[in-house]
């Protein structure tokens, strides 16, 4: 811990006397220094903890107006849902109406964890010739032909059908406020506006440009459209995306714009309650999401690591870091050969989840960086589409009775497909970049289909199957890099929450790309150059490195602690 010193300045006139006096030299002259002491915590935010509830998301307006549904009364998922629906608004390039939602739930007087996915299909047009018609070699990663049916709005009904006390017009209500009134405009969102505003079609320019000019900090941003829509949603239900008004519109908007959905294929969405995956680390039990999602790549890491001694190596230090990052590569070298919709292929997940084929892919780890890994079985195959940052939101509430939530949602790139439905408001996911037109690959687009996501939830119990802590965060293909961090952060190396979340990190890419932050040690990274490790050093604090979250249940006190990450615009609330 690095040690400060601090000289105490009470006015210039103290200033002045403290000269002469030393100038003088007399037998009282000295300089008035403290004595050097260590900080009182290792991170610049504080932790918001408290005995009965607690919240976390991506924006302090929504984190505020979970708490508020839990002081009036409502639970974990009310909370949720309610915050999700107002990070429509206030993080409108990151997630929408027109993006995917999953949740992990854990049901305190059961014990149950439970998971729901609300991501969206494919059309029945959706084949390779269709894009072949289209004139498109590759699947376009914007524009009408990216676009697959969004699912966030039957998640967040399924969930408060499911789990909730209030209704879908209710948690709605607080998200058609701040989109009929407004909002501040936040530096966070200046910079995430620049240069991507200037890629939407005249609709969404006409909203996120107005004047044609850049929005500045602290103007009211609005979207009467959206609230419009939300109303619609609040009045009706999600009939009126599925099958209803807004579905016709959008699926109208598309298919004008080349794309291959229609009303149809928004009228047979359909959501699925599915088991989550669980495995055991450091005497807990930690749940991730099935595919078609990447999030069993955490469970795959955090089982490697179980068989390193870590502890020891010493926390960022050039050998943890480097197994770390090697252990990745293992991992999404697998995840990039086998995941997709387990309704259209056979994703082996008990043999990817063995222990002894997880160790055997440990003992593959060696002294200095590969640059290219193969999967453990089967043969290799192109690379999935994954994010760059993660344009995505994170939120996860605990309430008095101890539910808890983990959820996320996004519209995959910067403001999805970069189309704007004029009439709704609505932004449209490019999740449909998650397939390919590569015969044979698990991902090959077909009808009906949902692609590989990098949305990744996840949720952790004691072993005696008590809710132990929820960690979260955006960021892409680094999600569960990220969480493997955090979690040995956390319990490997007993820091605090906000510590965990603060604490410096990489981010490994293709080949032998590493960012990595500036604030881990220059000796550090020399030896990770030496381990031929391509390093790219980022300084402050940047989304690159995702926006972590936490709720952790302290093991003495069973107080509810958080860490809420100022690489976002992440936010804790705890009471």
């Amino acid at each position: 811990m690095p040690h400060v010193q601090y000289i105490v300045r009470s006015s210039v006139f103290s200033l002045l006397l403290l000269f002469l006096v030393s100038a003088c030299g007399g037998p009282d002259s000295r300089e008035i220094i403290q004595e050097p002491y260590e900080s009182y915590a290792p991170y610049n935010r504080s932790e918001a903890s408290g005995q009965n509830a607690a919240v976390v998301s991506g924006h302090p307006l929504a984190t505020r107006a979970g708490q508020e549904v839990l002081r009036n009364g409502g639970n974990a998922v009310d909370a949720a849902v309610t915050m999700a629906a107002i990070l429509t608004v206030v993080r409108p390039h990151m997630n929408g109406v027109g993006g995917d939602a999953f949740g992990i739930f854990y049901d305190d007087e059961t014990g149950e964890v439970t998971a729901l996915n609300g991501s969206g299909r494919s059309g029945e047009l959706a084949s390779p010739d269709f894009f072949d018609d289209a004139g498109e070699d590759d699947i376009p990663t914007e524009g009408a032909l990216a676009v697959t049916v969004p699912g966030a709005v039957s998640a967040w009904h399924e969930a408060l059908q499911t789990h909730g006390t209030i209704s879908l017009a209710d948690a709605l209500q607080p998200a058609i406020e701040y989109a009929s009134e407004g909002f501040p405009v936040t530096p966070t969102l200046v910079r995430d506006f620049e240069n991507v505003t200037e890629e939407l079609n005249q609709a969404g320019q006409d909203i996120y440009m107005p004047d044609g000019e850049q929005l500045r900090e602290g103007e009211i941003l609005r979207n009467p459209a959206l609230a419009q829509t939300l109303q619609i949603l609040a009045d009706e239900g999600p009939s009126a995306m599925y099958g209803g008004s807004i579905g016709q519109q959008i699926a109208e908007f598309i298919e004008e714009e080349g794309g291959y959905l229609r009303s149809d294929d928004f009228a047979a969405h359909s959501v699925d309650w599915v088991e989550p995956l669980q495995t055991d680390f450091n005497g807990m039990n930690v749940y991730a999401f099935p595919p078609n999602t990447q999030a069993i790549a955490l469970p795959m890491q955090l089982t490697m690591t179980e068989h390193i001694d870590l502890e020891n190596m010493g926390h960022n230090s050039v050998d943890y870091l480097h197994h770390l990052i090697e252990i990745k590569k293992l991992a999404f070298a697998d995840r990039d050969r086998w995941i997709a919709d387990p309704e259209f292929e056979d994703v082996p997940v008990d043999e990817l989840l063995d222990n002894d084929y997880l160790q055997n892919r440990v003992n593959e780890i060696r002294s200095v960086a590969a640059r290219n890994v193969s999967p453990g079985f089967g043969d290799e195959i192109a690379h999935n589409v994954t994010e760059g940052d993660g344009d995505t939101v994170y939120l996860m509430a605990v309430d008095e009775d101890g539910n808890a939530v983990s959820w996320i949602q996004s519209i995959f790139s910067s403001f999805g497909s970069k189309l704007v439905e004029p009439e709704t408001g609505l932004v449209l996911q490019n999740r449909g970049a998650g397939f390919t037109l590569e015969e044979g690959h698990p991902n090959q687009i077909e009808p009906n289909k949902r692609p590989f996501h990098t949305l990744s939830s996840s949720l952790i119990t004691d072993a005696d199957g008590n809710f132990k802590a929820i960690t979260g965060t955006p960021g892409g293909d680094g999600q569960t890099q990220f969480k493997v961090q955090v979690l040995h952060n956390l319990f490997t190396f007993d820091m605090h929450p906000q510590e965990a979340v603060e604490a410096p990190r990489f981010r490994s890419f293709d080949g032998l790309s590493v960012a990595l932050e500036s604030r881990i040690e220059p000796a550090v990274r020399m030896g990770l150059r030496g381990r031929n490790h391509e390093l790219d050093i980022r300084e402050g604090w940047t989304p690159t490195f995702g926006g972590m979250q936490i709720i952790m249940a302290d093991p003495e006190s069973g107080a509810l602690r958080t860490g809420a990450d100022p690489r976002r615009e992440a936010s804790a609330i705890a009471y």
